[in-house]
């Protein structure tokens, strides 16, 4: 995988937003978009063109028996028109557990209780993208030795 990948975890109130570095290997926490300031998909769309992505992860909060519910299907939706929007590829990953991660790796951090509200979503869509690009590492691997 070459060129920068955009990490989405959307929430109901707060988008997060990470980005790769340009070699697809290193997620970096980039900020959120509120969903109640205007157009997300358009400002998302913006952050595409300016950090010049390739392709697009959006986290779905699949449930613990694997079911996809009512979060897991706006997901797809905000993928789906965020795909259209840029003609990006999309791609969907597991967010299960990303925000009690990053909640967790902030605390241990010594963020401020008011600080890791703004901060936790942006590290969440990191987690997320961190575990997408390890996989596909791990199966660029696996395909290799095959």
């Amino acid at each position: 995988m070459t060129g920068r990948v955009l990490g989405v975890d959307p929430g109901q109130r707060r988008i997060g937003i990470a980005v790769s570095d340009p070699t697809g290997t290193i997620a970096t926490p980039h900020g959120f978009v509120d969903t109640q300031a205007g157009d997300a998909i358009d400002e998302i769309a913006s952050l595409c063109a300016s950090f010049d992505v390739t392709s697009v992860v959006v986290g779905l909060a699949i449930g613990l028996d694997g079911t996809e519910g009512l979060a897991a299907r706006r997901g797809r939706e905000l993928g789906d028109a965020l795909g259209q929007r840029t003609g990006l590829p999309i791609t969907y990953h597991d967010e299960r557990f990303t925000t009690v991660t990053a909640e967790d790796a902030l605390i241990e951090g010594g963020v401020r209780r008011k600080d890791r509200r703004v901060k936790r979503d942006q590290v969440a869509a990191a987690v997320m993208l961190q575990g997408h690009l390890d996989a596909g590492k791990y199966d660029d691997r696996h395909t290799n030795e095959a």
